[in-house]
């Protein structure tokens, strides 16, 4: 799909004397309700809004690159937020807002950026890991983490499913009910399994997938599905019509949240 087609926004104003600052942001989602603010819950979002408000002396509003659910976690998520603030040095906000935050959020850097930046309408891709761990294997520490399951499916049968994924499609078989996205049209770069080992023993199952955008859910249902085809042996081509039927009901159970991390988002080099 041309970015044309994307329907993004491209016009991000900076008012005449603002800086607009960039931070990248790890957290354990375990204990949030996800990125994104709510009233009377925990969100992501909050918890850094409220630490700027403390640094800067002034309410700030920040822009996530997207929202992540709940019991969801981040490796390299971006925020931005425009500040009239001129005497902070940008390399300090890390810093100085490590102290501020509770320590399930880290932000892991910082850099000043122009008006032709917005953290969510100028990326081009991102990725997403889903980790996985069979039940023999599992331990206290991977709880909230990692997913389990029984046992893993040949791998190569995996790789067939996820090789599928790749390509423009239409995601609307792993869609949640509640997305609202205008079009479930999104373009898939790479998406493939693999074994990686643990620090706490044994193997772990990790789902790679980037992409340009992704649906509410469509990962975890993404992952699910696959698991559970994988389990029954089923062959590429199930998985192939199930997808390309868009339709939400031949999705499999939708794998939770603890196992999935936003591992990185990535933008155009200026």
């Amino acid at each position: 799909m041309a970015r044309s087609d994307w329907r993004r926004p491209s016009e991000f104003s900076l008012a005449a004397g603002h800086r607009r600052i960039k931070i990248t942001v790890s957290y354990d989602g375990s204990g949030f309700s996800g990125w994104q603010w709510q009233r009377g819950v925990r969100s992501v979002q909050q918890e850094i809004e409220k630490a700027l408000g403390k640094m800067l002396k002034v309410p700030v509003c920040i822009h996530g690159s997207g929202r992540t659910d709940a019991g969801v976690h981040a490796i390299g998520q971006v925020a931005h937020f425009d500040i009239e603030n001129q005497s902070v040095p940008v390399e300090v906000f890390p810093v100085a807002l490590n102290h501020l935050l509770p320590l399930d959020i880290r932000i892991t850097g910082s850099a000043q950026e122009d008006e032709y930046f917005h953290s969510r309408f100028t990326s081009v891709c991102r990725e997403y890991r889903y980790y996985t761990k069979v039940l023999d294997d599992y331990t206290p520490f991977d709880r909230n983490r990692v997913c389990r399951i029984r046992k893993f499916p040949p791998l190569e049968l995996l790789n067939g499913y996820a090789a599928c994924i790749v390509g423009t499609h239409d995601f609307s078989t792993f869609s949640a009910a509640a997305d609202q996205s205008h079009s479930r049209v999104r373009d898939m770069y790479s998406s493939s399994f693999g074994f990686e080992s643990s620090q706490w023993g044994g193997q772990i199952l990790v789902y790679t997938v980037r992409g340009n955008a992704f649906l509410m859910h469509q990962v975890r249902s993404m992952v699910g599905t696959m698991l559970q085809l994988g389990e029954a042996l089923a062959p590429v081509e199930e998985f192939e019509r199930r997808m390309l039927s868009r339709n939400r009901k031949e999705a499999g159970k939708t794998a939770p949240p603890g196992g999935l991390y936003l591992h990185r988002i990535e933008y155009d080099p200026r």
